[in-house]
């Protein structure tokens, strides 16, 4: 055991080295702490969490959201002040049959997105609509009040 430990350099690049390995399941971990034990591309394994698009018009802002799987029942969205939350969950069912092969698949889970947005929209102003999977919201900026100008009186030199 001692000599592979100093054994020549080479040698501990091969993966059978236990601190490389170490090393790549630590990284392994961390990757899927910031990454999640699952996402869109891995619904079976865990979490789901649905891709954002928000683009800024001069009416306000544009918001579409990638739900596939997911029925308009099962969506919720709230506006408190400037925080937009889009709730919902997920329930996948896959059925393969073919030459005597069945086979049956259900993914399940619940997922919650939360914007701060750069302006408190007027509720009743917001709108939203979803077809085939993917949830459109406009988010109306809100008529800005007048400002009031503020002139400062600017003097020359105290002398």
């Amino acid at each position: 055991m001692l000599s592979r430990f100093l054994a020549s350099r080479n040698d501990l690049t091969r993966g059978d080295d236990p601190f490389f390995q170490l090393q790549r399941e630590l990284s392994r971990a961390v990757d899927d702490v910031f990454r999640g034990a699952a996402g869109p591309r891995m619904p079976f394994g865990g979490g789901f969490a649905p891709s954002l698009d928000v683009k800024e018009t001069e009416a306000g802002l544009e918001l579409t959201a990638e739900l596939p799987g997911v029925a308009e029942s099962d969506i919720d969205l709230s506006l408190e002040g400037e925080t937009l939350t889009l709730r919902g969950e997920k329930k996948e069912e896959k059925k393969t049959e073919e030459r005597g092969l069945h086979m049956q698949e259900r993914s399940f889970g619940s997922f919650r997105r939360s914007l701060r947005l750069p302006f408190a929209p007027e509720p009743g102003s917001v709108s939203a609509s979803f077809d085939k999977g993917v949830l459109h919201v406009t988010l109306p900026r809100p008529a800005k009040a007048e400002a009031a100008e503020n002139k400062i009186q600017i003097n020359g030199p105290k002398g």
